[in-house]
């Protein structure tokens, strides 16, 4: 009896030895949301970008998708970017991370960081998954936002609504029906920014058309960016006039350039880097 007993806590000891040095290695499960470092990005960089863009007409903005884990690439993408001098933002079209980790998003905007300019992120499907809503919202803020750049109101959306399993409005109508209410007197035109556009696997194609209806509501609608296809296009998707812009992952080693012209209309450029 006391040999059984000797062995029974020897192996609860080895039990308890095991459990405590997993502890160690493990300090964190990788779906843990405890942020380090900056959070409110895109707050933070609207309070710079709108006093700064105060009463401009013209303006360059960049735009750079889909960095995921290519962060050499996003490295060398944010090295373009900062050797010009005619960049005013930069717009993030999503998928920040690649399976929705808190560590991820955090070497994403470690890396954006070295922007000599401020930059918006919308979220993406894969930051959707596991707890990246939560990182995303933590680092980031709302996953619907706008801000006024000049003359020229930015709404950007969350449009990804296969991975919401349709638990919340996605894209939420109630959002873009305040946009429109309290439309801002200085703004004179639309820029509308997303990760997935409407005909896509990860939208709500049941209202894809109702949506549109929403774009052509808002003023002198520019173009619609988004991301998620990992390829460059330019589309007029509904045949009414707006152009919907996709911007390549940063893995193609390229990044889009828009002006958005004083005396109307815009261009839109795919440069190598």
């Amino acid at each position: 009896m006391k040999q059984k007993t000797e062995i029974l806590y020897s192996f609860l000891s080895l039990l308890l030895s095991l459990v405590f040095s997993s502890c160690e290695m493990f300090e964190e499960h990788p779906y843990d949301v405890d942020i380090r470092g900056g959070r409110d990005i895109n707050a933070r960089n609207i309070a710079r970008i709108e006093p700064a863009m105060d009463g401009c007409k013209t303006m360059r903005i960049a735009m750079i998708s889909d960095t995921q884990r290519s962060l050499d690439d996003l490295k060398d993408a944010i090295k373009a970017i900062n050797a010009r001098d005619d960049i005013d933002f930069v717009l993030h079209g999503g998928d920040i991370s690649d399976f929705g980790l808190t560590d991820e998003f955090e070497w994403t905007r470690d890396a954006m960081e070295k922007l000599t300019v401020p930059y918006v992120a919308v979220i993406g499907n894969h930051d959707c998954l596991g707890t990246g809503r939560d990182a995303y919202r933590g680092i980031y803020g709302e996953v619907n936002f706008a801000f006024t750049a000049g003359n020229v109101r930015f709404i950007c959306l969350n449009t990804n609504a296969l991975e919401y399993d349709y638990s919340e409005p996605v894209p939420d109508f109630n959002f873009l029906d305040r946009q429109l209410e309290g439309f801002p007197a200085e703004a004179e035109k639309t820029v509308f920014l997303m990760h997935a556009c409407p005909g896509s696997e990860v939208f709500n194609n049941n209202v894809m058309k109702i949506f549109q209806r929403y774009v052509n509501m808002f003023p002198q609608v520019q173009f619609c960016a988004y991301g998620h296809n990992h390829q460059f296009d330019m589309s007029d998707m509904f045949g009414d006039g707006i152009i919907y812009c996709q911007c390549p992952n940063v893995a193609k080693r390229k990044y889009l350039v828009f002006t958005i012209k004083e005396e109307g209309g815009f261009d839109c450029e795919a440069v190598d880097f």
